[in-house]
């Protein structure tokens, strides 16, 4: 059974779903936001706070010609709130205190690097780096988990890298994903996961979701999505570059709740349960008497059907009550017997 394992918290097949709230950097900068969105996941019932380590100059060339959705070049957004290393260990402890497990991305080897010194418990890799396999196969030698997004990549470049990861024995994850902002739900493709589970069997396959709502993160838990990442946000007015794709921590406690009972709701043994015995006893069907029966007379499909409730003789052995005669008197509209009718 494939699973990574990350502080104590065991993510894979046969475990909960490992469900992180991507905070990126819709704190714009504001550390009071920044923990305030760590205090929130904690209550939603997250088990994972995640956060985005930027150094502009080591991830990006300036005038790099990029889309965008918000009114400011990435780069000079970046300058302008991404969290300094400072910070980060100051969310990191404060998640400790708290009780929710922290995690970063970094955009760049060197950031990796740092992230490292400051001891996280695993890279978070977003999808622009999942083709850069000489980052990741660097990063693989820092010894820690890896979870893999797989936005803007076709199946061979996931393999490509799928290869090189498995060869390091570096545990790792990747994670269906589509890197469009808000994405069409026609591109989402879910039926992606059972094919990487197929495909690479060393790594925990889950989900990254940049749609605005939570419908197909409750499918991907349902199609077997060991991890569900989420964009978050304080306030939908915050602005922002993931402000289209995140929701509020309203909306991740509900995703974090539908995936828990989604989950309860996941067996696969089909058995009649101590709950449905009683509804089981007046629900079914029992064979009834639709007029009065004489002794002696032979019971014909005409005086007897089905009613409920299911405690008489069972409606599936009517042919067996069929030609049988009547040993005494019976009522209309009553339940027939094994005694009313001859052996």
């Amino acid at each position: 059974m494939r699973t990574i394992q990350i502080d104590n918290r065991v993510i894979g097949e046969g475990q909960p779903v490992f469900i992180i709230a991507e905070g990126c950097d819709n704190h714009m900068g504001n550390m009071d936001a920044a923990k305030e969105m760590c205090r929130q996941a904690k209550l939603a019932g997250a088990d994972c706070i995640k956060f985005q380590h930027h150094l502009p100059d080591e991830e990006m060339l300036k005038d790099v010609p990029m889309s965008s959705n918000f009114d400011i070049p990435l780069y000079d957004f970046l300058k302008l709130h991404a969290l300094t290393l400072d910070q980060h260990v100051e969310l990191m402890n404060y998640c400790k205190e708290i009780g929710i497990m922290y995690l970063c991305t970094p955009f760049s080897l060197k950031a990796a690097y740092e992230l490292n010194e400051i001891g996280v418990s695993a890279f978070k890799i977003g999808s622009g780096e999942m083709t850069d396999i000489p980052t990741l196969q660097a990063i693989a030698r820092l010894g820690k988990p890896m979870i893999v997004s797989t936005g803007m990549c076709t199946m061979d470049e996931i393999k490509r890298t799928y290869d090189a990861l498995a060869e390091t024995k570096v545990e790792f994850a990747f994670t269906n994903c589509l890197s469009e902002y808000p994405p069409k739900y026609e591109d989402v493709n879910l039926g992606v996961i059972a094919k990487m589970k197929e495909a690479f069997p060393k790594a925990v396959i889950g989900h990254s979701d940049h749609t605005p709502d939570l419908y197909t993160c409750y499918a991907a838990a349902a199609l077997g999505a060991s991890i569900i990442e989420k964009h978050v946000i304080l306030s939908k007015q915050t602005p922002g570059p993931d402000q289209t794709v995140s929701i509020d921590f309203e909306d991740l406690y509900r995703l974090v709740d539908g995936i828990r009972k989604i989950e309860l709701a996941s067996g696969s043994e089909k058995c009649v349960h101590r709950d449905e015995d009683a509804i089981r006893s007046w629900a079914f069907r029992s064979i009834v008497s639709l007029r009065e029966i004489k002794a002696g007379e032979v019971i014909t499909q005409e005086m007897i059907w089905s009613k409920r409730p299911g405690t008489g003789i069972p409606s599936h052995r009517m042919e067996e009550v069929l030609g049988k005669k009547a040993v005494r008197d019976i009522k209309e509209n009553v339940l027939l017997k094994w005694e009313d009718l001859e052996a």
